[in-house]
């Protein structure tokens, strides 16, 4: 029997160098896709102009607080402090002291120290502090991250909360076909749209409330108002009363959470009974819904008070009107008519009818895709600045 072989395995030979730079390209690919979660250039250019623009908004409304806006050329360097100032002002005093420490270990990276040994020789040793100006820096990132990441998460939790609380398709109302939709500026919307049955003495013809509402301000402030004004409206008017009697208890009930009238609420509240097709309705400080009967001509339903939530005293008289077949009715927050595109011009309402007249023979759902559309190629790469909902009717 032969001895056993002692020679050692071949070992495996390196790829050549044109495979190993080409696995190289591949990972590197990976790596950026996963980055940019495969956006094009252009589309990481868009995202960044967005994000920009937002925080300038966000940094120059801190400043315009404390300095008025001519001020800005007279004394740039005030308004420079004033910049960094409100930078500063939104990290805890901890963070604060975390990024002045990077900046400045980042502008004088070098720092020399004398040191004498025990024979007398003089060392000089130079510390080179870049390492510890971005250790610093990257530490103060990943603090922010981990708020962000936070909030993040309180917000999408809040985000599914309310698209709970809002009807996702209308209910079926005769001789009415209805659409609605809604796109927050945030993750969270302050606007509120409701469409639901309101009992009656005659149980089998039930009236129907058409709402939709503007909370002054955004995001969550505005999403928790929101809420509550959902609720209220949903439980005052289970109980029979006017619509007048509605509105103004709800205005009363406003008024307890308004923080004084700086958090009022616009709204226009309509009731529509089938049997009649009368429509009852109260604006509330809201944008005037538009009526384009079928003749084509154009109202504007205006009859109520000023917003909810200013005057607990405030009178809401109501205005009755009919809807005919062929009539539409578009109720819509000032976030839709007041978008703006890149050269700072406003949508409009006349556009708006515009769109209007040119699909007048079509349904709710398709005018929406229109208007949506139409919205879209208005405004392009311009980041959305207020809250958009659109609650459309018509009559059959």
């Amino acid at each position: 029997m032969s001895a056993p072989s002692t020679q050692a395995p071949p070992r495996p030979q390196p790829p050549p160098n044109g495979a190993r730079r080409a696995e190289i390209f591949v990972q590197l690919d990976k790596f950026w896709m996963r980055v940019t979660e495969g956006l094009e250039l252009n589309q990481l250019w868009a995202q960044f102009r967005v994000d920009a623009r937002a925080s300038y908004r966000l940094y120059q409304r801190d400043i315009s607080a404390r300095a008025p806006r001519d001020a800005w050329q007279k004394d740039f360097l005030h308004t420079a402090q004033e910049f960094v100032w409100a930078f500063l002002e939104k990290l805890t005093p901890a963070r604060r002291v975390i990024l002045l420490l990077g900046i400045v270990l980042l502008l004088f990276p070098f720092t020399s120290f004398n040191y004498r040994d025990s024979t007398g020789h003089l060392d000089v040793i130079e510390l080179d502090t870049h390492f510890f100006a971005g250790l610093a820096l990257f530490l103060l990132l990943m603090l922010e991250i981990a708020d962000r990441v936070v909030m993040k998460r309180d917000l999408e939790i809040a985000r599914d909360i309310q698209k709970w609380l809002l009807p996702a398709n209308p209910p079926e109302i005769p001789g009415l076909s209805i659409a609605f939709a809604s796109r927050p500026a945030n993750t969270v919307a302050g606007d509120v749209y409701d469409v639901f049955p309101r009992p009656t003495a005659d149980a089998a013809s039930p009236h129907f409330l058409l709402a939709v509402a503007d909370v002054a301000g955004k995001s969550m402030p505005a999403a928790l108002l929101m809420a509550t004004f959902q609720a209220s409206l949903k439980t005052l008017s289970s109980v029979p009363c006017s619509l007048t009697d509605l509105v103004a208890g709800m205005n009363r009930y406003a008024s307890t959470n308004s923080q004084g009238g700086l958090r009022f609420t616009t709204a226009f509240i309509a009731e529509y009974d089938p049997s009649s097709r009368a429509l009852t309705y109260i604006n509330a400080g809201h944008n005037p819904p538009v009526l384009r009967r079928s003749s084509g001509a154009i109202e504007h339903l205006t009859a109520g008070g000023v917003p909810l939530g200013i005057n607990a005293d405030a009178s809401y008289p109501s205005e009755q009107t009919s809807l005919s077949p062929g009539d539409w009715l578009i109720i819509f927050t000032d976030g839709l008519i007041e978008a703006v595109n890149e050269r700072g011009l406003e949508y409009e309402e006349q556009r708006l009818l515009n769109v209007l007249q040119a699909g007048a023979a079509g349904t709710p759902v398709e005018m929406l895709r229109r208007m949506m559309t139409d919205l879209d190629a208005f405004v392009g790469q311009t980041p959305q600045h207020d809250d958009i909902t659109c609650l459309l009717v018509k009559a059959a």
